[in-house]
């Protein structure tokens, strides 16, 4: 009885130092940022897989766009098929959340991004050479959707650049850079300092009939009375 009691009792004791150990680690995780790093880490992925879903949406647009184009372009084949080609690179060009801290998967990622969207620009110039496509219902409903996602990967790739900078500030400063190595935080890839500097505007689409157009003359001057 006497054992019974002394083993019921050293069990009681074990449990409650466990018990106050994992309490104590839990208070000091947290003190450390542990519970702040958590929460970053979430809040990059779902700012990334929204910039992700605005690029999405972009490349889904092309083949209806290039479709459309096609229908009355007769030279500049060539433009078509950079925007193809582009839009193809984009697909292999993969950057899920778990890559974020590969620096060179993202510098791969903005490629060729870049590539699609300087190729997308040189398509729009070329349309201004067809006024009947211009005047295309299904090319008007197409630019329309067009320039509103390019508003929208502006505004999305803003966001993932702020929820990045105050992860990779968090980790980076004491006491948080502790718990950070010790938990395997690292920091999170970020848009290049050129794209940063782009994030606030989204790319000029405009189909006017007035590009180009030649200013109309000054007025003669009104000869002085003698």
């Amino acid at each position: 009885m006497t054992a019974s009691l002394s083993d019921l009792f050293s069990r009681s004791v074990s449990r409650l130092g466990r018990l106050v150990v994992m309490t104590l680690g839990v208070t000091l995780l947290a003190g450390c940022g542990y519970n702040a790093m958590q929460a970053g880490d979430e809040q990059v992925k779902a700012a990334w897989s929204e910039v992700l879903n605005q690029y999405q949406r972009r490349a889904d647009l092309i083949p209806a766009l290039v479709k459309s184009v096609d229908a009355y372009m007769t030279n500049e084949r060539a433009v078509l098929k950079e925007v193809t080609e582009a839009r193809a690179r984009v697909g292999s060009a993969q950057m899920s959340t778990d890559k974020l801290e590969d620096p060179q998967a993202m510098e791969r990622f903005q490629q060729a991004q870049g590539s699609l969207s300087s190729a997308l620009s040189r398509l729009l110039v070329v349309t201004e050479n067809y006024p009947t496509l211009k005047a295309d219902a299904l090319f008007r409903d197409l630019q329309a959707e067009l320039a509103g996602t390019e508003n929208r990967i502006a505004v999305a790739r803003g966001r993932y650049v702020q929820q990045v900078e105050a992860y990779n500030t968090l980790i980076r400063q004491f006491p948080g850079v502790i718990t950070a190595k010790i938990m395997g935080y690292a920091p999170k890839a970020n848009f290049s300092v050129e794209n940063e500097a782009a994030i606030s505007r989204a790319p000029a689409i405009e189909f006017s009939n007035t590009r180009g157009a030649t200013p109309p003359a000054a007025p003669a001057p009104v000869p002085a009375a003698r």
